[in-house]
C-alpha cells in the first residue's frame, strides 16, 4: 500500500535536483578557466589551435550554462517550497550569500554574451581575452557564495540561538564559518579537475577514432597537465578537510571510517563490509593513517561512534562508501594525469606515440570524475544526518508537510530528463558534423603543421 511521507519525498526531490545541477554547475565553474588558459596560450604563441580550442569549448559551454540556470533556479524554488521551516529559521543568515551568488552569475552571463559576440572583432586579441576574465571570476565566485551556504549548514555561526530563533545575526560571520575555507576550496579545485578530464576525454575519444591532428594533442597537453596540478591540490585540501572534520564534525569522520572506539593510533579503513554487530570485515586497514589524517600525528586521539547517540549517527554504510568512492576515484585521476605528464616528458626523447590504454584511461576518467563529485556531495550531506542545520535543526524539523511533493517529484524528474536529453542532442549536433580539422581548413589555417 502506498504510504506518503513528505519528508522522504522532499529529500528525494532535493537530492535529485542537486544530483543533476552539480553536473552542470561543475562544468560551469571549471570550463571557463580552461577556456581562458587555451586563449591565453593561443595569443601568447600566436597558435591557431589553442585559439580554436577556446572558441569550440566556449560554444559548448553556453549550452551547459543554459541548462544550469534552470536547475539552479529549481534549487532556489525548492528551498522555499520543500524546506520552509529551515528557511524561516536560517533564511536571514544565508540571505547575503544567496543574493551575492545571483549577482556573480549575472556578471558571468553578461560578459559571456559579450565574449561570444566579439570573436575576431579586436585587432588586439588580448582585449577579447580580458572579457573572459569576469566570466571565469563570476563562475568561481558563484560557486564560492553558494558553497558558503552549505558550509553554514555544517558549521553554523554568526548568531545567537534564543528560544528556537536566530537573533543578533551577523551575515559575514555566518558566511565565513569554520567549514568555509576547506569546503569552498575543495569544491573549486575538484570542479577544475573534473572539467579538465571532461575536455581531455573528448580529445582522447577523437584520437581513439583515428584522428591524429595536432589540435587534439594540444588539447590533451593542456587539459591533462592542468588536471595533474588540480588533482594534487585536491588531495592536499582533502587532508585539510579531514582535520576540519576531526575538530568540528567528529561524528562524520568516524562514520566515514567506521571508527567506533575513541583512541589514538587509529587506522584508516578502506572498503570492507559492516556487519549488524558493527564488525568490519574484508577491509583494507592502514595503521595510524586515520590519526594522521585527523591531527597530523600517529598519536592523535580520534573520537569514536560509541560516544555518539545512535539516533544522531549518520547512515554508516552510505557515508563510508560515498567517502571511499571519492577517495579511490581521486587517486585514479591523479595517477592517470601523472601517467600522461610522464609520457609527455619521455615522448620528447623517445618520440613514442601515446598508448591506447592511456587514452582509454583518460576517457574513463571523465565519468569517474563526475561520479567522484556526486559521491563527495552525497558524503557531505548524508554524513551530516540527521541534521539539516548542524546540532540545531533536524531534517524532519526543517521539511514541509505539503501533500503534493510526490507530484512535484514526477514533474521535476520529467523536466530534468527533457533538459539533459536536449542538451546532449544540441551538443552533438554542434560538433559531430563540424570537426576541428574542417574548421581549421575553413579558416585558412595549416592543420597539423604548427606544433
Amino acid at each position: 500500500m502506498y504510504s506518503y511521507d513528505p519528508v522522504l519525498f522532499s529529500r528525494i526531490l532535493t537530492g535529485l535536483t542537486l544530483f543533476v545541477h552539480i553536473i552542470y554547475a561543475t562544468i560551469g565553474v571549471g570550463v571557463p578557466l580552461l577556456i581562458a588558459l587555451a586563449e591565453w596560450i593561443g595569443i601568447k604563441r600566436n597558435d591557431p589551435h589553442y585559439l580554436l580550442l577556446a572558441r569550440r569549448w566556449a560554444r559548448g559551454f553556453t549550452v551547459t550554462v543554459a541548462v544550469g540556470v534552470v536547475t539552479g533556479t529549481a534549487i532556489g524554488l525548492q528551498l522555499s517550497l520543500l524546506w520552509p521551516n529551515f528557511m524561516k529559521v536560517a533564511g536571514q543568515a544565508i540571505a547575503l550569500p544567496l543574493f551575492m551568488e545571483t549577482f556573480a552569475f549575472f556578471v558571468e552571463a553578461i560578459f559571456l554574451g559579450i565574449y561570444l559576440y566579439t570573436w575576431d572583432r579586436f585587432k588586439n586579441r588580448m582585449y577579447h581575452f580580458l572579457l573572459l576574465v569576469p566570466v571565469a571570476i563570476g563562475s568561481s565566485a558563484s560557486a564560492f557564495f553558494i558553497t558558503t551556504v552549505n558550509s553554514f549548514m555544517n558549521s553554523p555561526q554568526g548568531f545567537d540561538w534564543v528560544n528556537g530563533q536566530m537573533t543578533n545575526i551577523q551575515p559575514l560571520a555566518a558566511m565565513f564559518n569554520p567549514s568555509m575555507p576547506t569546503r569552498v576550496s575543495h569544491v573549486l579545485v575538484t570542479a577544475y579537475v573534473t572539467s579538465a578530464f571532461l575536455l581531455a576525454a573528448i580529445a582522447a575519444v577523437s584520437m581513439l577514432r583515428g584522428r591524429s591532428h595536432v589540435y587534439y594533442k594540444k588539447a590533451l597537453r593542456l587539459t591533462m597537465t592542468s588536471a595533474l596540478i588540480f588533482a594534487v591540490a585536491s588531495a592536499a585540501i582533502g587532508d585539510l578537510s579531514g582535520k576540519y572534520l576531526h575538530e568540528y564534525q567528529p561524528e562524520k569522520l568516524a562514520a566515514a571510517e567506521w571508527h567506533f572506539e575513541t583512541k589514538d593510533s587509529a587506522e584508516l579503513i578502506l572498503g570492507g563490509i559492516l556487519t549488524k554487530d558493527n564488525e568490519v570485515k574484508f577491509a583494507i586497514k592502514i595503521p595510524f593513517a586515520l590519526s594522521i589524517l585527523a591531527g597530523g600525528t600517529p598519536d592523535t586521539v580520534v573520537q569514536g561512534l560509541n560516544e555518539v547517540p545512535e539516533h544522531e549517527r549518520p547512515p554508516l554504510r552510505a557515508t563510508h562508501y560515498f567517502f571511499d568512492s571519492m577517495v579511490f576515484i581521486g587517486i585514479f585521476l591523479t595517477v592517470v594525469s601523472l601517467w600522461y605528464v610522464v609520457w609527455q616528458y619521455r615522448r620528447r626523447k623517445t618520440g613514442k606515440p601515446i598508448s591506447r590504454l592511456l587514452l582509454y584511461a583518460i576517457v574513463a576518467g571523465a565519468p569517474l570524475a563526475f561520479l567522484a563529485i556526486e559521491s563527495g556531495w552525497m558524503f557531505a550531506e548524508v554524513g551530516r544526518q540527521p541534521w539539516v542545520l548542524w546540532k540545531i535543526m533536524t531534517v524532519e524539523e526543517g521539511a514541509t508537510t505539503s501533500e503534493h511533493v510526490d507530484t512535484m517529484l514526477v514533474l521535476f524528474t520529467l523536466l530534468y530528463l527533457v533538459l539533459s536529453v536536449t542538451a546532449v542532442k544540441v551538443l552533438r549536433s554542434m560538433f559531430r558534423h563540424n570537426p576541428a580539422e574542417a574548421e581549421l581548413e575553413a579558416n585558412g589555417m595549416e592543420g597539423g603543421m604548427k606544433r
